[in-house]
């Protein structure tokens, strides 16, 4: 089933991040295309003139990998807008085709936000591989995240087994244990999706900042606290002063509208620069 993206779109480097910095099992890199269970199938995903073709195609399929590559955002008016940045242009201009991704799965997104807490992203995805083995179900080349029912039926201690520490594992079936209601955060303003992620232990500002903006895709969301954001902010923006959490957060309000946006290119062009 072929998918149309806006265009221009260069596949192999919007999902830099699952060619690259290594996969957790769930989505995969494999070759020349990407790899993911949606519904009890695996779908392989490869790019075609215009966009991109899923088999096989059904509507779930679509609907889950269209998020994944980050159809909901709207890059023609942050193009426009940020032209006239003079540090950020540059950067989005070099990155024509580059289109950010999306975890499609709250349950999924929060644990990979969990898992990444204080520890490079290459490690984080050892670990969670770790976890989608454990309690997950192979499809071919990928396997099917745990379902939180699955997550919340182990005990902590079976994840620190697989490389957990015990703050995270304790987190992690905690949320999954949790009377949070995934689905209802999409209808709740930032603020209020915000609090309700930060009600729970172990979910504090920075998980719910990459959960606004990499699951619900919210155009104000701003990881002021992210130590990369800081950094390419830093050296975009402060001639690589180092920059507190709080200086950055207030520097935000510089890329309104597009605060999301920003920071995703802005992670992007620092990375390529390195």
């Amino acid at each position: 089933m072929l998918v149309e993206i806006p265009q221009p779109y260069d596949f192999e480097l919007s999902l830099t991040r699952f060619r690259e910095w290594g996969t957790d099992g769930a989505t995969v890199w494999h070759e020349g295309g990407l790899h993911r269970v949606v519904g009890g199938v695996e779908v392989r995903v490869g790019p075609v003139p215009g966009g991109v073709r899923i088999e096989p195609g059904s509507p779930g399929a679509v609907a889950e990998i269209s998020a994944l590559l980050g159809l909901p955002f709207d890059l023609e008016p942050f193009h426009a807008w940020a032209a006239r940045e003079t540090a950020l242009g540059p950067i989005v201009e070099r990155l024509r085709g580059f289109r950010p991704t999306l975890n499609p799965s709250p349950f999924e997104a929060l644990v990979v936000a969990i898992t990444t807490q204080q520890i490079s992203l290459r490690a984080a995805a050892a670990i969670r591989g770790r976890l989608v083995r454990r309690f997950g179900t192979q499809h071919g080349v990928a396997w099917a995240f745990p379902t939180r029912e699955r997550i919340a039926a182990a005990a902590p201690e079976e994840l620190v087994a697989i490389g957990f520490s015990r703050s995270k594992a304790a987190y992690v079936v905690g949320l999954a244990r949790s009377e949070l209601d995934f689905d209802a955060l999409a209808a709740l303003p930032d603020d209020e999706v915000a609090a309700a992620l930060t009600a729970l232990p172990g979910l504090g500002e920075w998980t719910a900042d990459w959960f606004l903006a990499r699951h619900l895709a919210r155009p104000h969301a701003w990881p002021a606290g992210d130590l990369g954001v800081r950094k390419a902010v830093s050296s975009f923006y402060a001639d690589g002063r180092p920059l507190t959490t709080k200086e950055v957060r207030v520097m935000g309000a510089r890329f309104t509208p597009f605060q999301n946006l920003s920071a995703q290119f802005l992670l992007m062009g620092a990375r390529l620069a390195g």
